[in-house]
């Protein structure tokens, strides 16, 4: 059983144990920690928190009345790193076929402009059409130290930001942050350059770890640090595709930043609007750069 919060532990009005930066009077009726008016549940005596509700000691509401939503105003689930796990089995599961079947399997999803492949004998590319490498690209990975440390990445990164979002909204920022790399890289990198791996989505959620710590009021210094030392890796180190990374960041960070602070009486208008702003960007910059190419 968790210890009740001490009444002197702060100076002050009690905060919410979920949003530190909220001042709060009201108290779960179960374990009587402090919660603020977006994490109350009601019950049929006051109010209960998140915690106690998903726990199973509710008072008898129906498990979808009055949800528990998270920061950005999506439902608190009980295993808060769902989407995280389902991204890494897909992407370890392309590194199983890419062991499996080869180099062609990698000729077939990985990004590229336009180019001869002479493994397929023919031209390929997000100009000749296939804007599926896009997306195919950001899980696709040859090397085994590459998917380790992307791998590594979703798992840590992913476990501090998808609790935040709620798996709806995790989900549209990986895939528009993934998108969003694929998209930068298919601008500006030479059209005979392949692009490959999941390090778009990662940088894309190190700018919504960004994004979440200052809006949560944390110590910003170890995360400016963090990300210092990671662009430095980026633009250091040869061979890594600078681009992809610099798109998933700049993408992680406009979409977090739309999804955490939107007003809570359009929470839903600005959010997916923001996310369809952000993905008619990414389609445009590829009907330009297909024009440019053909």
């Amino acid at each position: 059983m968790e210890p009740r919060p001490s009444e002197n532990a702060h100076a002050g009005p009690p905060r919410c144990y979920r949003h530190p930066e909220v001042e709060t009077g009201i108290r779960c009726t179960r374990c009587e920690k402090p919660i603020c008016p977006a994490c109350m549940v009601s019950a049929s005596v006051g109010f209960q928190c998140p915690d106690c509700v998903r726990n199973g000691s509710g008072t008898g509401h129906a498990a979808d009345a009055n949800q528990p939503r998270t920061l950005a105003g999506g439902r608190v689930a009980a295993d808060d790193r769902l989407v995280t796990k389902i991204l890494i089995g897909i992407n370890l599961a392309v590194y199983i076929a890419v062991l499996a079947f080869g180099d062609r399997l990698v000729d077939e999803l990985v990004l590229i402009g336009y180019a001869y492949s002479p493994a397929l004998g023919e031209l390929v590319g997000v100009a000749d059409g296939e804007w599926y490498r896009l997306l195919t690209s950001t899980v696709l990975h040859q090397e085994v130290w590459h998917i380790l440390f992307n791998v590594l990445g979703l798992w840590v990164i992913g476990g501090i930001v998808e609790p935040e979002l709620g798996r709806i909204r995790y989900a549209a920022l990986c895939l528009l942050s993934g998108l969003s790399g694929s998209v930068l890289a298919y601008l500006v990198a030479a059209q005979n350059q392949p692009s490959l791996g999941a390090s778009g989505v990662v940088y894309g959620l190190i700018g919504a770890w960004v994004v979440l710590a200052r809006r949560r009021r944390h110590d910003m210094r170890p995360v400016i640090l963090f990300v210092a030392l990671s662009l430095l890796m980026t633009f250091t180190r040869p061979g890594i595709s600078w681009e992809a990374h610099v798109g998933g960041l700049v993408a992680g960070v406009v979409v977090t930043y739309a999804l955490v602070h939107a007003p809570r009486a359009r929470r839903d208008l600005v959010q997916y609007g923001a996310l369809a702003l952000v993905l008619l960007l990414d389609v445009g910059i590829v009907l330009a750069r297909t024009a440019a190419l053909t």
